[in-house]
């Protein structure tokens, strides 16, 4: 064969690369924004572009036909009667019925009375927290994570769940497959041999789990007897809690539930738990009739690519929507879709105090940079930027007009909101709003305020640098 020839089919194989165009474009689930990343990484990178929107480009999970939703259908039908018991009336939520309808409109889990929320801005408590919350467990413990190190933290939450396994009670372990990567047999292998039940999200390497290795279970769960439920930005792991050459001090926020709401964490780690393997908790062990442990109305606010809306997406827009006040984010990775990027800038137009911290310093540097070619058109409307400066800013919380709040697994990106299995808690409660915004104003003391004039003279070679990133954060 020529050289010529072989161009020739080289070329050739290029230009047939473009027949993913079609496809890209007629995927109604594609956002149109990640559309043109697509499109564009087909036609300027040459067969690695094609490649990698095959195997990333796909951003609706069936779940094995269909076999997610089977099991919510599954769950929803043998779940004990208590909801009504503690279902909260929308004329007691004020202004905030609409979130509440909105969410229950897309999930099916409506606001419950009766809950006890607590917030956690300390990594080293929230692992004391899990560590307690396993010690106390009398019957079982569900435990789901995005990340679970192998290290000397993971060790310690691994013995513990082996201790409770050979005290007889009901373990299960849920981790991702590609979040857990290194997770290996040697470290499982103890607590298998102990009876707690292991399972992977999306293990193996089918052809079905190749084209949705960009979908992950990003979910962070810690449920004991259905008394206690802990969900928030935080991962199993030493770097967490310790302090660490590449990130310095890791500041995350936990949330603590205890009451009905409880049970919604359970529904999700159970249908996640039978998609995983086919076993279904439905036992009423798993769902004890709750007690009214305090006066905060909550909602598990559950989303997921197997879902044909993006859930915390639409929440978060409709909630900025209805600011009248105030407006305060937290995030580690600030690359909002321009739905969301216009809600903040409008709601800063409107005269609404918008506030928004960021992670200064991060593990993924083009999503950083990414987000701050977003910093001048919202300072322009008027809203206030902040880089953590002291290690890396990981809590993921959204608080308006000090009255509702939103706390869980979600960064304000493309991928959490569109790609990634997430979790969060809602509150309509002003009490753990105050909470969350006290915890705001001690993280001011290690920020930087981000100076609009500052922020405009910077180099255009900065900006382009920034602009080139934001071009593909879609499909980062």
């Amino acid at each position: 064969m020529t050289t010529s020839t072989i161009w020739t089919l080289v070329v050739a194989g290029y230009f047939l690369t473009w027949l993913l165009i079609p496809w890209v474009l007629l995927k109604r689930t594609v956002h149109a924004s990640a559309a043109v990343a697509w499109i564009l990484s087909i036609v300027f990178i040459p067969y690695l572009g094609a490649l990698l929107c095959v195997l990333a480009g796909t951003t609706r999970w069936e779940r094995q036909s269909g076999r997610m939703r089977d099991a919510t259908t599954y769950i929803d039908q043998r779940l004990p009667e208590w909801r009504a018991k503690f279902r909260v009336p929308q004329e007691q939520l004020g202004r905030w019925h609409s979130l509440a309808r909105l969410v229950a409109a897309l999930t099916g889990m409506g606001v419950t009375s009766g809950n006890a929320v607590r917030s956690l801005a300390d990594t080293k408590e929230s692992l004391r927290e899990i560590e307690q919350m396993i010690r106390n467990a009398q019957r079982w413990v569900h435990v789901e994570f995005y990340i679970w190190r192998s290290d000397s933290a993971g060790q310690r939450i691994r013995d513990l769940l082996i201790q409770k396994a050979q005290e007889g009670l009901d373990v299960r372990l849920l981790y991702d497959g590609i979040g857990s990567l290194w997770l290996g047999r040697k470290f499982l292998r103890p607590m298998r041999r102990a009876g707690v039940k292991i399972a992977c999200f999306t293990p193996g390497f089918s052809l079905v789990h190749l084209l949705t290795l960009n979908l992950r279970n990003h979910r962070k769960i810690v449920i004991s007897d259905g008394l206690t439920g802990l969900t928030g930005g935080m991962n199993i792991g030493r770097e967490y809690t310790h302090f660490t050459k590449s990130y310095g001090e890791w500041r995350d926020t936990q949330i603590i539930v205890r009451g009905p709401a409880v049970l919604q964490l359970q529904q999700v780690f159970a249908q996640d738990w039978y998609f995983a393997t086919g076993e279904s908790l439905t036992a009423e062990e798993f769902y004890p009739e709750p007690q009214h442990m305090g006066d905060m109305a909550a909602q598990v606010v559950v989303d997921g690519p197997d879902d044909d809306v993006d859930t915390i997406y639409s929440l978060m827009v409709a909630a900025i929507g209805r600011a009248e006040r105030s407006v305060t984010l937290s995030t580690p990775y600030f690359v909002p879709p321009e739905g969301l990027a216009v809600s903040l800038e409008t709601a800063a137009r409107r005269g609404v105090d918008v506030r928004i911290m960021t992670a200064y310093r991060g593990n993924f540097i083009w999503t950083l940079q990414a987000g701050r070619s977003y910093y001048y058109a919202l300072l322009r409307a008027g809203a206030k930027i902040w880089e953590y400066q002291k290690g890396l800013y990981h809590a993921k919380v959204l608080i308006v007009d000090g009255e509702w709040s939103l706390v869980g697994t979600p960064n304000f990106d493309y991928r959490s909101l569109i790609l990634n299995f997430e979790v969060a808690v809602a509150s309509y409660d002003s009490d753990i709003a105050a909470e969350l915004d006290a915890e705001f104003e001690r993280d001011l003391e290690f920020a930087r305020a981000i100076d609009p004039d500052e922020w405009q003279s910077r180099s255009k070679l900065r900006r382009l640098h920034e602009q080139l990133w934001r071009l593909i954060a879609p499909i980062l």
